[in-house]
This record gives structure tokens, sequence and C-alpha cells, in this order.
């Protein structure tokens, strides 16, 4: 079980990337912008990242509304 932060909240969890931190998180397909320890991360590459102990990730996902 990793501890990191996601959006500046701790979670444990078992993800072992970023892609599939995002589908544990309940993002899928969506269109989202992440980025890791400040560092964008491309959707085409967030299966191929790993997560470590401590990391920092960011998720972004556009609002509708004015």
């Amino acid at each position: 079980m990793l501890k990191i932060l996601v959006n500046g909240e701790p979670l444990d969890t078992s993800a072992k990337t970023l892609g599939d931190l995002c589908i544990a998180l309940g993002y899928g397909d969506a269109k989202i912008a992440t980025a890791l320890n400040g560092v964008f991360v491309a959707a085409a590459v967030r299966s191929a990242t790993a997560l470590s102990d401590g990391d920092k990730v960011e998720v972004v996902a556009p609002r509708q509304g004015g």
C-alpha cells in the first residue's frame, strides 16, 4: 500500500501506476490533466508512469458553467 497525496489530500492506494490511480479514483476515460510531483504527465504515458510512496499527484478535471 502506497501513501501518496492526491490534490493535497493523503491517500492510501494499491495503484502501481498513475493510470491505475486515475481509474481507481473514478476518472476512467474522462478528459483530465495530471501531474506527478509537479511535472505534467500526458494521458498517453499515465499507464507507464509508476507511483512511489510519498508521491504528490494533481488531477484537474474541466468543469462546466460560468
